[in-house]
């Protein structure tokens, strides 16, 4: 469907989905294609693996034509209001490899800032400098990332995608600065699809639920994985020194 603009192609999309008679019929075309060209893959020990959409399909059944229909291209005032409230997002991004990878970013509520209803900018603050998003993108000829703002408390969450840029210009730094201090860079997307998504996963979770917490003191800490995945010729002591040193003094 090279040319056809995203909306057209998301509504192509959605009718066949939503539609008993397209969706019939694409079933059909999906059942030849795959006789004739099987997905072949490792099944990896497994019995029954889905490989295709039909069966899928058969298994969970359609969404309701108003969930494919919920999607959006431009942040209005509801995602606006979502966005200015979130202190910490996902951002999710890939290789020209397929190698993908899923980053967090925080800072107090609305540090994400709403350029206009089409582009957000999303500040980089000091960090590891893997900058595994950004080595991503730069392998791609049309970098693309998917992001899910998160209110602590709120159990629904937002959910952006959309083309993606590295940015240094100083005018958008000096907007998404804080403590003073301007990122050296920003993320950039241009919104192709936004969408509320519901609060089953985090409800199911009870993310938010105090009550429903365990202890964490057992658990293995960050000093203990880098000696340890690393290999390194220090102790874990030593290790959580210079951790608690960067984030004392290299927030922002």
């Amino acid at each position: 469907m090279v040319g056809i603009p995203l909306r057209a192609r998301r509504k192509i999309a959605i009718g066949f989905r939503t539609n008993r008679y397209l969706n019939a019929l694409q079933r059909v075309v999906y059942g030849i294609i795959h006789r004739i060209a099987p997905r072949r893959a490792e099944d990896w020990g497994f019995d029954h693996v889905v490989r295709h959409e039909e069966e899928l399909t058969q298994i969970m059944g359609r969404p309701r034509p108003a969930v494919l229909r919920k999607v959006t291209d431009r942040l209005d005032d509801l995602c606006r209001a979502f966005i200015q409230r979130s202190p910490f997002v996902i951002v999710a991004s890939h290789d020209t490899h397929g190698n993908l990878d899923v980053s967090p970013k925080g800072d107090p509520a609305g540090f994400v800032h709403v350029v206009d209803d089409w582009t957000l900018a999303i500040p980089e603050r000091p960090g590891n400098l893997r900058a595994d998003t950004f080595r991503n993108l730069l392998t791609l000829r049309e970098p693309r990332v998917g992001i899910i703002f998160m209110i602590p408390g709120k159990s629904e969450t937002l959910r952006v995608s959309g083309r993606a840029l590295i940015v240094r210009d100083q005018a958008l730094r000096e907007k998404l600065a804080a403590n003073g201090k301007l990122p050296e860079l920003a993320l950039v997307v241009r919104v192709e699809e936004v969408f509320f998504h519901c609060a089953m996963s985090l409800v199911r979770s009870q993310l938010w639920n105090p009550a429903a917490w365990g202890p964490v003191d057992d658990l293995p800490s960050l000093a203990d994985a880098m000696v340890k995945h690393g290999e390194l010729k220090m102790t874990v002591g030593e290790m959580a020194g210079i951790i608690q040193h960067d984030q004392d003094t290299r927030l922002y």
